[in-house]
């Protein structure tokens, strides 16, 4: 029996352990955490649920008067402009810790299931690969004590942790990492949030709606700069007119605590103060120590794991997965990233990871979901590809949903009309986003969108119209 063994329980080494075992080879999943990993336990299942009750905040805000609905409270008449709903925010961290957790055992009971041993502890490669094609893989508890495994096969799928800045340490209890915040009882009143990537943003605007006055640290000219520049723009002027304070061309030198306060310098010397500081300014590969550059794994000089399509390493029967090797930071591509090592190693049908079928959401309000080739590839000419952008105000159940803000935007081929990408800016753009997807990886024309039925009304008609946009065009031969 082929012996395989995964070093860390993420979506990439689960989901590689229920592949592997189906496939009938003897697995062992070395983790140190809980199975589901940063994901399940401190990222994406947390922070989407946080959001999922500041989702509720904001619709409620923002359309309840347009709606026609009354909320029946004493507040005097001339404060009826004041907020008349709350949060409890120690309830809704319970909340998000007993859904992760319930998750993680949920995956750790699949995985036993399927016929994986998992096996608590930190792993490390000893040294070469064997004559014989093996490898040896320490496991080391956290008494103390050690239990070398061998192994066929090794993937690597640890993931990685919070960046920090030297001056800006977290202290878990003002100035917090990403991991931290789900200990707070209290919402912050005035918080700072220091990067304004994908985890900046998300939580940005989540604590916003939640009702915290909330400072934007941005150290380059927008929001979201690796995102649809269309997109970013939308959103960052949902942030304004929400009251956010977005500082544009800001960079964090330090952060502080000054008594029950925090206190960020910025690179001008200008300081900024607030009650709580959230740190978002990227992660850092869980790669050192793990004696992978002894066992004749490559590195780059980020840290990150090289990997080639299949998942392969530079060393024979190492195999790697997910944020530690900085392909795609999406808890889907790391789920991809390790079946397809399985698949490989195991002798099974696999197709080589292809990015540009990737659909990702960014889960601010309104959300950003983009798949494809992007609006960059086509201003630098990656591409050569059509646009037509459609806003949602335009769109009849917007209207009845109080929806303002937000777009369909579809790319295509100018000769066959292939979707080739799209991003879409909508309350759940990730639902609305899966059209688009399968069209790109099917290689499905604008013509044969168009031509499907879409319910009346509804949000997903935009797609379609965008789509017999792009075939008006494409028949009268306009660019």
């Amino acid at each position: 029996m082929t012996r395989i063994v995964i070093i860390g329980g993420g979506p990439g080494g689960y989901e590689a352990a229920l592949v592997a075992a189906q496939l009938g080879a003897e697995v062992t999943v070395v983790d140190c955490d809980g199975l589901g990993g940063a994901s399940v336990l401190t990222d994406c299942v947390p922070s989407k649920t946080l959001i999922a009750t500041a989702e509720v905040m904001t619709t409620f805000d923002s359309s309840y008067e347009e709606l026609g609905i009354i909320v029946a409270d004493d507040t005097p008449h001339l404060e009826q402009a004041a907020r008349v709903v709350g949060v409890d925010l120690g309830k809704v961290n319970r909340r998000v810790k007993r859904l992760a957790l319930a998750q993680s055992h949920d995956i750790t009971a699949s995985v036993t299931r399927a016929g994986a041993r998992v096996l608590r502890g930190r792993g490390r490669l000893s040294g070469r690969q064997a004559v014989d094609g093996s490898r040896q893989v320490i496991v080391t508890a956290a008494d103390g004590s050690e239990e070398s495994l061998t192994s066929d096969a090794v993937l690597i799928a640890t993931g990685g942790h919070p960046r920090e800045l030297p001056d800006a340490k977290p202290d878990g209890e003002r100035i917090l990492n990403w991991t931290q915040v789900y200990d707070l009882k209290e919402l912050p009143e005035e918080l700072i949030v220091v990067g304004s990537g994908v985890t900046g943003a998300e939580f940005a605007g989540a604590y916003q709606a939640l009702g915290s006055r909330v400072t934007l640290v941005s150290s380059r000219d927008r929001v979201l700069p690796g995102e649809d520049p269309d997109a970013a723009a939308v959103l960052e002027d949902v942030f304004r007119r929400r009251g956010m304070n977005v500082m544009a061309r800001s960079r964090a030198e330090s952060a502080k605590r000054v008594g029950d306060r925090v206190e960020v310098t910025l690179s001008d010397g200008r300081v900024i103060s607030g009650t709580h500081c959230l740190m978002a300014v990227g992660a850092i590969p869980n790669s050192a120590g793990m004696g992978l550059e002894e066992a004749g794994v490559r590195l780059k000089d980020s840290g990150h794991i090289w990997t080639d399509r299949v998942s392969r390493t530079s060393a024979p029967g190492v195999y790697a997965a997910g944020d530690v090797t900085g392909v795609f930071a999406l808890a889907s591509v790391a789920a991809m990233q390790g079946r397809i090592a399985m698949y490989h190693f195991l002798g099974d049908a696999v197709a080589p990871l292809n990015l540009k079928a990737v659909s990702s959401n960014v889960f601010t309000d309104p959300e950003i979901a983009t798949v494809g080739y992007t609006q960059a590839d086509i201003d630098s000419g990656v591409i050569e590809a059509r646009v037509v952008k459609l806003p949602l105000l335009r769109n009849p159940r917007a209207k009845m949903q109080g929806i303002r803000d937000g777009f369909v935007k579809i790319f295509c081929r100018p000769g066959t009309g292939i979707v080739v990408g799209g991003c879409v800016v909508a309350p759940r753009a990730s639902e609305l986003i899966h059209p688009i997807s399968i069209a790109v990886d099917n290689n499905l024309t604008v013509e044969q969108i168009a031509n499907a039925f879409t319910v009346y009304p509804s949000l997903s008609g935009s797609i379609a119209e965008v789509a017999r946009q792009l075939h008006t065009r494409k028949a009268t031969g306009e660019a």
